[in-house]
């Protein structure tokens, strides 16, 4: 197997991995998504368990459940990289058409944006602090590395996320045991009164949070060789996701419990001054490198889902200079972004991009359910790269399935953006992620198998 050199810019992008490219091993999926959740936007989205009314131990209850539900479907994800060898959103080819994908793709490449833009001020406001300059230069500059990063590629992402997890994974450690010492957890660590609907809308956002990461999940684990088991590719990317975002989103519970008027004051600050005094530059540091870890992935998936449109509408060919004008061109864009929001405007789209994952989650329950229980892992290939091929234009039963299954979920959605008219009923529960899933997927499956069967006895001749 050819392992290429880290130092080397990534020669593939949305083709196929060929058998004598596959290297490594199921385990460094660990530390992608370990690193990726090692930072300071999960501690925030985790505060929100506290913000939103629930006593500490039931937010951190509710966070742990949405998570441990949720990383399930982003592993399921993962575990198609290293069958399939191409990246996730070009596979979408197969379920809604070489045009019809284009829909899903679209909205996806608004959310990365958002989700660079939003941690990219973060990022900068930690390196701002450290070295004493603008925060305009410094997200500009945190934005450069990832786009650097994001430009090698593959292997070198791999590598340098393995080391942010390590630095990540001891430096939280430290700042944890910090924030129990330091503070009186115990008086905040009390049952209180628990809403259910409250309960099950923090769950959400766990369960949300873990399946923004489907688009791109399996980008990283499409080198692996082919025989690697669906199992192992799960289960060391559920370890990795699940335990960190908990782990982080805990932290953030706790923050805001014992100290809310500093949290909210400035996040960042409010974790680096957990910190020694002398030791602010570390965690600094620690926080920067978290960002970098998670906008990396954020940059890189935004590249092949702007390829996999762009190639479907125009003969581009991605490679050289076209592979790092797309890579720069989304890298400044968010940057643009990041930089020329108020606070205020980047909270509210934070908010609609958040909205926008509730269109996302009937696309993972159709992906999955096609690769598991319909199509059951046999992919031509090559027909997902030929729009004439025998997955079409466009579905316009998949279209369809998606569509009901969005529909379904509006009356169920609670977030700060659009709340549904059942929500209230439901005492704020918000159950539209779950009905997103299920509904997709079952109609998904029962309007596709009839088609899948005569696709296989044509193939039979």
């Amino acid at each position: 197997m050819q392992n290429p050199a880290s130092l080397s810019v990534e020669q593939r992008s949305i083709d196929q991995i060929p058998e004598d490219e596959r290297h490594g091993r199921p385990s460094s999926l660990f530390s992608v998504w370990f690193a990726a959740n090692m930072q300071v936007t999960t501690v925030v989205t985790g505060a929100l368990g506290v913000i939103l009314g629930l006593p500490l131990p039931w937010a951190i209850a509710a966070i742990a459940l949405g998570n441990l539900v949720g990383a399930v479907f982003m592993a399921l994800h993962s575990a198609q990289g290293p069958k399939l060898g191409i990246p996730q959103m070009i596979q979408s080819r197969a379920q809604f058409g070489f045009y019809g994908a284009i829909i899903p793709l679209i909205l996806i490449v608004i959310m990365y944006v958002g989700f660079f833009a939003t941690s990219a001020v973060l990022g900068g406001s930690a390196l701002a602090a450290w070295w004493g300059i603008s925060t305009p230069v410094a997200t500009a500059l945190v934005s450069a590395v990832c786009a650097v990063l994001a430009i090698f590629g593959y292997q070198l992402i791999h590598q340098v996320e393995r080391a942010i997890s390590w630095l990540s994974g001891i430096g939280f450690l430290f700042l944890t045991v910090r924030l129990f010492t330091q503070h009186s957890v115990g008086s905040v660590w009390h049952a209180g009164h628990v809403s259910g609907g409250t309960f099950l809308l923090v769950a959400a956002i766990g369960a949300t949070w873990q399946i923004t990461y489907a688009p791109y999940v399996a980008d990283y684990s499409r080198y692996l060789p082919k025989d690697t088991s669906i199992r192992s590719a799960f289960w060391w990317t559920y370890a990795g996701s699940a335990l960190s975002s908990i782990w982080m989103m805990a932290f953030g519970c706790v923050a805001v419990a014992i100290a809310e008027q500093s949290f909210d004051g400035g996040s960042v600050s409010f974790v680096v001054g957990l910190g020694p005094s002398g030791t602010h530059w570390l965690f600094s540091l620690v926080i920067v490198l978290g960002i970098i870890a998670v906008n990396v992935l954020n940059l890189y998936g935004m590249f092949m889902c702007v390829t996999t449109t762009l190639t479907a509408l125009l003969p581009v060919k991605v490679h050289g200079w076209t592979r790092i004008g797309f890579i720069v061109g989304s890298a400044v864009v968010g940057t643009v972004i990041a930089l020329a929001g108020s606070a205020n405007f980047l909270n509210n789209f934070e908010n609609f991009i958040l909205f926008l994952a509730y269109f996302l989650i009937p696309w993972t329950a159709i992906n999955l359910a096609d690769f598991y229980l319909v199509r059951k892992e046999q992919y031509d290939i090559e027909a997902i790269f030929d729009p004439k091929g025998i997955y079409g234009g466009i579905n316009w039963r998949t279209a369809g399935a998606y569509l009901v299954a969005v529909l379904a979920e509006i009356p169920f959605m609670n977030t700060t953006f659009y709340t549904g008219v059942f929500v209230k009923d439901l005492g704020g529960a918000d159950v539209s992620w779950l009905i997103g899933l299920v509904l997709a997927a079952a109609l998904y499956t029962l309007a596709m198998r009839p088609v899948v069967r005569r696709e296989a006895a044509a193939a039979l001749g």
